[in-house]
């Protein structure tokens, strides 16, 4: 499992560990920059490794950490988000949420904007930027994950997805949907582009990547 930085790590960290980790780092890093949060979606987008590997005058911090629901990125919002004071912040949260069916949309939407009026508490002058949930493919999904994948459908993404461009356009915020190149003609999550029907592999990050970076160079 990638650790965020390009280096493999045999046993997944918990939670508690990206955390810890993710303190030390930000000590250390370059203040005013871009910052990308989430949950596991955006945990495994090995962003900061494209960067690097083009050589582009950007800096990238990913802050994803694996699991999160909007309630645990409002708890942890410091070390993901605020301690490293960035100038852009890249967001993507929620999608655990609509994996428990006891949660409606419209209350992860008021999670994820408490956590949009956090950011913009601390850090007014921010530029804030949505990313549209991927979708899912529940044909090409594992038996262990169909479970999951049969609350957290398509048509409930779209929902969300649908919600979320009302609250940036609520917080002054952008709202991109980059999932065209994932997307098969059924709106589907391409099964090439899939590890187990809902997370995302190599192939599918470097689909997403040239429109994610035009904004990031912008």
């Amino acid at each position: 499992m990638e650790n965020g930085d390009g280096t493999m790590r045999d046993v997944p960290m918990t939670k508690e560990e990206k955390l810890a980790r993710f303190k030390r780092l930000n000590e250390t890093s370059k203040k005013g920059e871009t910052v990308f949060a989430g949950s596991s979606l955006m945990e495994m987008f090995p962003i900061e490794r494209f960067i690097r590997e083009e050589g582009l005058n950007a800096i990238v911090y990913n802050r994803g950490v694996g699991g999160f629901v909007t309630e645990e990125l409002l708890e942890n919002i410091d070390t993901c988000i605020l301690d490293l004071k960035p100038s852009r912040l890249f967001i993507n949260i929620g999608t655990n949420d609509l994996s428990d069916p006891a949660r409606t949309v419209p209350q992860i939407m008021a999670n994820y904007g408490q956590i949009l009026d956090r950011v913009r508490t601390a850090l007014p002058k921010i530029e804030i930027t949505l990313m549209a949930y991927y979708p899912i493919n529940y044909e090409a999904a594992t038996e262990e994950m169909k479970p999951c994948l049969a609350i957290r459908t398509n048509e409930k993404l779209r929902q969300a997805n649908r919600a979320a461009v009302a609250l940036a356009a609520e917080h002054e915020a952008r709202f991109i949907d980059l999932n065209a190149p994932l997307t098969d003609d059924k709106g589907n999550l391409k099964a090439e582009y899939t590890i187990e029907g809902m997370h995302i592999n190599e192939q599918g990050y470097r689909a997403v990547y040239p429109l994610l970076r035009a904004y990031i160079l912008e």
